[in-house]
Parts: structure tokens; sequence; C-alpha cells
């Protein structure tokens, strides 16, 4: 966990243990919740809590290279007493920068005549003598500390608190320090550090009494785990389970008491309805919306807004009328309950399930946190609801079992600079935290749990579609997190998944998820994008390594693990003799293989030189398929099939054997197995004999140092067609709603990427509904007309001026939003000194960051402004003052060299018209969308692309704009501008 966390945490507001609590917790371990913090009170924990030591640090920032600390706090325990604290404030070398010292409260006159890092640390160090360490996010504050010189004798037992209480409360909402102690009314939780070691102190026992309450057993599951390992949480599991010693512990009958009460009652497949449907009026619908209706009691500030009202009533008519929509709905709109809400009436008039699918995780903790939880309390009957995930994000009960009792896959993880014993410990973690999560939630998944997947391979807590073994498994179907989950999705109201998900679904034939009939498809933007990044086939050098290396041979892998396995056992000398053969097979196909990618490697010659200075991406047309280098692909492609074939055959004779010794054993194989016919039957679908309605590329490196990681990829080229003709066919209604779907008042681009123009008429509507906010008073769009055309040799350093002015202008918070990291690194190397001069700062998304941290980071600090690229343009929520500026340099068109671009103008004579030009002026709606988020929120959006004044197209991007508050400037003018509208309304806010 990032200190972010620590620091986020400090100053949560209105934290209840009823608001905390995942909505879905059974009512009985509801109950055992409810009484922590009384048993806290009175319970002993014996040696546990005496003398150890609870420690928090404050820094400069959040990089263990760069930043200092500059204070210290610890306390000693004794029993539920606090028996002696240290603390002092640490002299940094550098100054305190003004974020910190607003966030922290601690100034520079606080530190001026403190001991500097290593007096203070040596202070520490006598203070704690040694003993057990207690710090919440114990990674963070230890790095700091043994990073001076010193350090390292405070304590080589740091108990890091943040992770321990996921294994003791696994049924939390959120594990951070503040929240937590206003849940259990410990002391509440500051920015100083001294605050934050009392609420540690009064959580310590609370966590301690959560460990103690989880089933009997489980603890000394716990303790005894991998003994090979130096584990810093088994001396606390085994003292807890000294009280039960003895008692056993069965996951099974765990999870079975759980299920006892979920429901199962399948919904109707509404494509067996005869009936007509039942539908709200229209009158209902209003009330449903209006001061005094059901959504009015969701809210306290409550406002009906007509379009919102409108966007209700339109799903409305669609699902009772089993026809299509795609609806774009401005910021504000408030589009989500505008859908939710006619769809659960729907639902549950009808007694079928609807699904809705999202893009982003955001959107869909938003919906199943809050959104439904609230519908679910002032509905009158309540709603039914359901969110599913791929298989990968839930955990698999069987690998947590032999993950529990088998070999560590210490050999599947890049350890870097950690030992094997510091990954080990984390797998551990991993484990123990999904045993008590899977003891107390009937349903869930493992994305909130706090795994380190770095370090945890997700194989070894989750499984694949293709390698369940359903009724084998002793969990199977209702204790089974997976098919659990699709159980009740099956007779739940409402369904919520992600694009990915159900585009598979699409693929498998609608397989995987229950029968639904009517989708809301929302952040339907990127439902195009994602449907051709899911359909796509890959042939890469990476996974094909990964595959053999999974495998292995006689002495590693999957195949070592089960010839070690079967030595010596009655009846296994067949078994032997095939995991033998399959060994030496694989071998001669790694081989094969190695030699197809050192062909496809030779492809780079054939690449414009225009391309990137490392890697390139090569469309793989008529000119390429017909050259040499093609035709060395081709014939290592014949090689690697003949000998991949083999390997499948052998692996297949070896797993029939094995069944019949050990079913179990013969399961671990089929993995392995699976992913030598993927990779065979992609070598055959791109190589050997291509299809027309896909687009063919090869990802390349040009030195010779990176061979190994190329990849081949055949796309989707027209992914309408395929939902048109593959699933709109099986489905009553599909919705697609968006803030940004139209291009001027056209959705024919739109239509067009879904497949709606292949339907009848009749059979679809698009309805465009304006944002309930004031974009024309509230956003400014200025276009610097004069500025160089993007190719001009000039341009960038007369960007650099312009960003420069507006980064001044506004005193910070600007994001600048890029097309091509090159010209963005560029300007940044030029635009930060000239910035820190003016007292500005700016960061930039460079090679290797973390957009995540980046994220965290411009929110958490006012004025730092920033610039990125595409993982920014969408899907990035900065209300308030965070944001108040938006700069894209250039029109995000496609390459002209991307693979889909050219195959499209290949075929279409007009394709840059229908295709890439839409396609821009989308994203550049997205990326206006995220500076106004709130009705209160002002800003401005710079579009530094003269293009939009000198081409005809420039209209297009124009008329799609939120705001029509549009200035053309000389760019001189630029920067008084803005300080003229920030005096006019930023003061209003």
């Amino acid at each position: 966990m990032p200190h972010t966390d620590k620091r986020e945490e400090k100053g949560s507001q209105g934290v209840t243990l009823g608001s905390l609590l995942l909505p879905t917790t059974p009512s009985p371990i509801r109950s055992i919740y409810e009484s922590l913090e009384e048993r806290a009170k009175t319970y002993d924990f014996g040696l546990l809590e005496e003398d150890v030591v609870v420690l928090d640090t404050e820094t400069t920032g959040l990089s263990f290279k760069n930043c200092e600390l500059i204070e210290i706090a610890a306390a000693r325990l004794s029993g539920r007493e606090v028996v002696e604290r240290y603390h002092t404030f640490v002299k940094p070398e550098g100054r305190i920068p003004p974020q910190i010292q607003a966030l922290t409260n601690i100034k520079e006159s606080d530190v001026v005549d403190a001991p500097g890092a290593e007096e203070a640390v040596a202070g520490l160090a006598e203070f704690v003598g040694g003993v057990p360490v207690l710090a919440h996010n114990a990674i963070f504050d230890r790095t700091f500390v043994e990073k001076v010189p010193g350090g390292k004798e405070v304590s080589d037992n740091w108990i890091d608190t943040l992770a321990l209480s996921r294994i003791a409360l696994p049924c939390l909402k959120s594990h951070r320090l503040s929240d937590m102690a206003q849940a259990f009314h410990c002391d509440s939780v500051t920015h100083r550090a001294m605050d934050d070691v009392d609420a540690l102190c009064g959580m310590w026992r609370v966590i301690l009494c959560g460990l103690a309450a989880l089933p009997t057993g489980l603890l000394g599951r716990l303790a005894d785990l991998h003994p090979e390992i130096d584990w810093a949480y088994r001396p606390i599991f085994s003292h807890l389970a000294l009280e039960t010693e003895g008692a056993s512990f069965s996951l099974k009958e765990v999870r079975a008491r759980l299920t006892m009460s979920a429901r199962d009652c399948s919904k109707d497949d509404a494509a067996e309805r005869l009936d007509p449907y039942d539908l709200p009026s229209r009158d209902e619908m209003d009330a449903a919306f209006a001061g005094d209706g059901v959504v009015s009691r969701m809210y306290h500030d409550f406002e009906s807004r007509p379009e919102q009202v409108a966007m209700a009533q339109e799903v409305r008519e669609a699902l009772g009328t089993s026809t299509h929509r795609a609806i774009e709905a401005g910021t504000g709109v408030g589009k989500s309950m505008a859908y939710l809400l006619p769809a659960i009436e729907f639902a549950q008039r009808n007694n079928v399930t609807v699904g809705v699918a999202t893009k982003t995780n955001a959107l869909t903790d938003q919906l199943v946190a809050h959104e439904l939880p609230a519908l679910d309390a002032v509905l009158p009957d309540g709603v039914s609801f359901c969110a599913l995930k791929g298989y990968d994000h839930y955990p698999c009960l069987l690998r947590l079992e032999r993950a529990a009792s088998g070999e560590l896959p210490l050999s599947q993880v890049d350890m870097g600079y950690r030992s094997e014993n510091a990954v080990g410990s984390d797998m551990l973690t991993a484990i123990a935290v999904t045993y008590a999560y899977s003891s107390q939630v009937l349903e869930g998944d493992l994305d909130a749990l706090g795994i380190r997947w770095r370090f945890v391979p997700r194989s070894m807590l989750t499984i694949g579609p293709s390698d369940c073994i359903h009724n084998r498994c002793p969990f199977y179907p209702k204790e089974c997190f997976i098919h659990g989950a699709r159980r009740r999705a099956a007779s739940a109201d409402i369904v919520v998944t992600n694009h990915s998900l159900l585009l598979r679904n699409v693929a498998a034939d609608n397989a995987i998820l229950p029968p639904i009939r009517h989708w809301i498809i929302d952040e339907a933007h990127g439902f195009e994008s994602e449907a051709r990044r899911q359909w796509a086939e890959e042939l890469s050098a990476e996974k094909t390594r990964e595959t053999f290396e999974r495998l292995g041979g006689s002495k590693t892998g999957t195949l070592h693990a089960l010839l070690v396995s079967m030595a010596g056992r009655e009846g296994s000398t067949l078994a032997v003799g095939l995991l033998t053969k399959a060994a030496a097979s694989a071998a001669r196909a790694s081989t094969a293989t190695a030699s197809l990618y050192e062909a496809i490697h030779g492809l780079v010659g054939l690449a414009d030189r225009t391309g990137g200075y490392e890697n390139v991406t090569l469309w793989i047309d008529e000119r390429v398929r017909e050259s040499e280098e093609w035709q060395s692909v081709v014939s290592a492609s014949t090689e690697a099939v003949e000998k991949l074939s083999e390997t499948s055959k052998c692996l297949d004779e070896a797993r029939e054997s094995l069944a019949e010794v050990d079913p179990q054993l013969a399961d671990g194989l089929g993995e392995a197995t699976r992913g030598i016919s993927e990779m065979t039957d992609a070598i055959k679908d791109i190589v050997v004999a291509p299809q027309d309605n896909m687009v063919y590329s090869a990802e390349l490196y040009r030195q010779r140092k990176r061979i190994g990681q190329e990849k081949l990829v055949a796309e989707k080229l027209d992914i309408g067609a395929d939902l048109a003709e593959r699933w709109m066919p099986e489905m009553e209604s599909v919705i697609f709603t968006s803030a940004t779907m139209a291009v001027g008042k056209s959705f024919n681009h739109f239509n067009h990427a879904v497949g709606f123009d292949r339907l009848q008429a009749e059979k679809y509507k698009d309805l465009q509904l304006d944002s309930s906010y004031d974009f024309d008073n509230h956003m400014s769009v200025i276009l610097a007309q004069d500025l160089p055309a993007p190719q001009d040799k000039s341009y960038l350093a007369a960007l650099t001026d312009l960003l420069f002015d507006v980064h001044t202008s506004m005193e910070g918070s600007v994001l600048t939003l890029f097309t091509n990291r090159r010209e963005m690194e560029r300007v940044y190397a030029d635009l930060k000194p000239r910035l820190e001069e003016a007292g500005l700062e700016v960061v930039c998304q460079e090679r290797g960051s973390s957009p995540r941290q980046l994220r965290e980071r411009f929110l958490a600090e006012k004025r730092l402004s920033l610039m990125a690229l595409k993982s920014f343009w969408e899907g990035f929520d900065a209300a308030g003052d965070t944001l108040r500026c938006v700069v894209i340099p250039k029109l995000p068109f496609a390459s002209p060299q991307d693979p889909l671009v050219k195959e499209r103008e290949l075929r279409e004579d007009r394709a840059w018209w229908r295709y890439s030009l839409p396609d821009a002026v989308l994203s550049v709606k997205q990326a206006a969308g995220r500076l106004i988020r709130t009705a209160g929120d002002t800003g401005v959006l710079v579009l530094a692309d003269s293009r939009l004044v000198t081409k005809r197209y420039g209209c297009d991007f124009i008329n799609s704009l939120p705001s029509h508050n549009i200035q053309r400037l000389e760019t001189e003018n630029v920067g008084k501008y803005i300080r003229m509208w920030r005096t006019t309304h930023e003061s209003t806010r």
C-alpha cells in the first residue's frame, strides 16, 4: 500500500461501522463486527500487547529516494495502557513543501531547532530497544527509518497493521486507519504522528479481537502455513490459536454455512416470454423523479432534472418495446439513476434480469457500493443486485487450499532485489487474507484485498474458465465464488459487469453469463475499442515463454512437479513415462517457437523508418506477405505447428494416464495443455490461414537485444458487423449511453461502430440530452489561432511559450494532454525550469511512472500541474480547484501508420473522414469533460492546434464541445484573457 492511503485517510468524515461494512455482509458476521468494540475493552491478549511499540512518521513527501523524515512518534504498550512515549520533530536537509505544511501543520519553525534524522532515529532505536513495532503501512515508515544510518537498529520485527487488519476484518470496505478508528470509536486520526499512534493503539485490540473471532481452527491453519517461511504474523496467529488448540478448520463447511441463506431462484429468460411486458406508466416514472418521489429520498439536496426524467422515460420505452437506444447524456444529467430505476421496475414486474455493463472499475464500484444499495433502501420491494467480473477476479477455493498445502510458486515471480523469504511472506499474507475473506463473505472478489500481485501470481489463487473442473471440485457449485456468483446473478434484478466480460460472453455464444436479454451499456464510447481488443488474437513471444516456463520439463515447472509427485506411486509407471516423453516433446516445441520469433523479428526491416526509435508496428498487408521475410515466418510456423501439435498429443496422453491415478494432478496439467493448443491455433489463424474480415499487424523491436518481445496480432476490422450478426439478434433491448457519443448532432459514427446501422430503422433510436450544468457560463474555450501548424519545426517552441503563459496565469492546476510521448518530454524539459522560477511545479507522465500515483498526487496537491498521455484523456475525475484548466496541444488523430487506419484506407475511399475524424472529435469531447465534474466547477479549455481554424473539419470539433463560449485569440492574449476570466468566475465560487 502506498503511504498516500495513510495520508488521504486522515480527516475522513462521518464514518460509522454500518457505513464501513460491505453491504453484502451476512447478518451473523455483521453481529460479530458490532461486538468487537466492547470485546476489545476487556479481552486479555497477554504477550501480544506487552512491551510492543506503536509508531508513525511524517515526511516531506512520498518518494523514498528524495523525501525526508520530519516527525517521529512512538508509544510503548503494556496491556491496554500507553506506558511511555517518544516524540520528536526532525530537521530535514531541504525545505518542507507548502502542501506538506498545509497537510500536516508542521511548519519550518517547528523543525528549525529539531535534531537531524540520524540523531532522531538513534533516539528512536534506544526507545524501541528492538521490541516488535506496529505501524499502519509499515513498509513506508520502516523504509524511511532504515534509510537513515542506524535505522536498522530500531527493530527487526515490524508488524504491518494495515495488512493484518485485512486478515482480521475482511468485511470492511476500507482499512484506512482513519476510517477504522472512527468506526470503532478509537482516537481520531489527524495529520500528526502522535495522534495517529494513539488511534493505532486503540485499533490494535480491535484487530486482535477480529482475528480471535475468525472461524474456529482458521488461526491454527494460518499459523501452520509453510513453516519454512519466516513470516511476521505467524507468532500472532500461533498465540491466538492456543485458545482453540487442536480445533480443525473446514473451508467447505464454513462456506456452506454462509451460503445457506443465499437466494437461488432463477429469473425467467426473456427470450421465452410470450406475454407483453408489464411497464410502469409514464406518469409513474415522472412521479419517481419528482421532488417528493423515490429518487428524492436518496439525496439531501435533490433537484429534479428534466434531462434525467427524459432519459428514464426513454429507457423505460426501450425495455418495454424490445428496441435499442443510443443515448448521449451530458455531464450532470445523472444517467446512472436514469437507467437504474426503470431497469429495476422492469426487472421486478416481469421477473427478468437486466444487465448493466461499465467500462471502468470506478463506475462499477459506484453502482454496486452506492446507487444500488441506496435504491434498495428506498424502493418498496428493495432491489436484488450482483456484480460479476471475469474468472481471474475471484478466488478459486480449490487453488487456495492447494496453495496452503503445496509448494509456493516462487519460481514464477521476478523477485528483483527482494529475497525468497520476503516474496514468500507476501504469498502467505495473500493466502491468509483470502482465507479470512472467504470465511466471512458470501460473494465478492479479490480486487479490494490489497494483495501485492507483483509478487503473488494470480494463478496461485485464481483459475481460468477452461481450467475449472466444475463438478469434480468439492466447492462446486454453491460454495464456489465464481459459480455461486453466477447462480445468484441468475436470480438478481440487476447484474453489473464490465465491457470485457460481456464481450467475452458474446464470443462464447452467451455461455458465460446468465441469459440476460436486456442490457444497458454505460460509458459506451469505449465499447467498440474494447470489443476489438477482447476479440483480437495474439501470438506473443512473452506469453509463449511463460507457457513453456510454466509447463517446464524434467527439472522445472508443472511437468517436474508431477514427476516428483508420481515417483514411487503404485501404478504410476505409465504416467511417469508419458510425462517424460511430454517433457522431451515440449523442449523441441520450445526450440521451434524460438526460431519462429527469430523469423518474426526479421520483419522489422520491412517497417517504415518513421516509426518509433525502438518499437514499431508493422501492418501485415499483401506486400509483407509476398516478401522473403514473411516466407521465412511461414516456414518457421509450419515447423512450430508440427512440434506444438506433437506436444499437445503427448500432454493429452499423459493427462489421461494421470487421471487414472490422481484426477486432481491431471487437472493441474490442463492449463499448460490449453496454452499449447491456443498457441497452435494463433499461428494457424494469423500466419497460415488469414481471414478477410481481420486486420493483421506485428509489434516489433529494432534492436536485437529486444528479441523475445515480438507479437503478431489479428483484430476484427468491423466490430459493428459482428455485434449485429452475433449478438443483437439474441437481445431484446440494448441501451448504449455515454456523455460522448455524437459528433455534432449526428450518431452515424457511433451507430456504425456498434452495428445499429445494420438493423431495421424501427429497431433503434438515438437521443441527445444536454448537460444539466451551465457549461456556457462555467467553461470558456480558447482557440490559440496563430500557433504554427503542429508539423512545423517552430511549433514546440511556440507551444512551450503558450503553456508558460497558461500555467502562470492559472497559477497551476493545469492538465496538458499530449498525443505523442517524445513531444511531451521535449516540452516538459523546456517548461519545467521556467515554471520553477515562477514558483510553480509541473510533473510529467514519464516512462515507467504509475498513472494511479500521478492521479493521487495531482488530486492531493492543489496547485500542481500535470502533463499526461492517453490514460488521462478520459475517466479522470478532478472536481473543484484541483483542475481548473485543460490544454490539448494537438488534435488526437490516429497515426497514419496505424494498421487499422491503413487497412480501412485500402478498402474505403473516405476512410479518414468516416473513422479517424469522428474518433478524434469524441476524444476531444472526453478530454473537455475532465474540466467540469460538478455544478460548481469552472474552468478553461485551451485548444492549441491552429487546424481548428484553418481546416474545414475544425467546425466538427467546435460544434461538439459542451460549451459555446468560444474565444479565438492570438497567443499573446491568452494569458491576459485567462486572468480576466478567473477574476470574474473564481471569485464567485
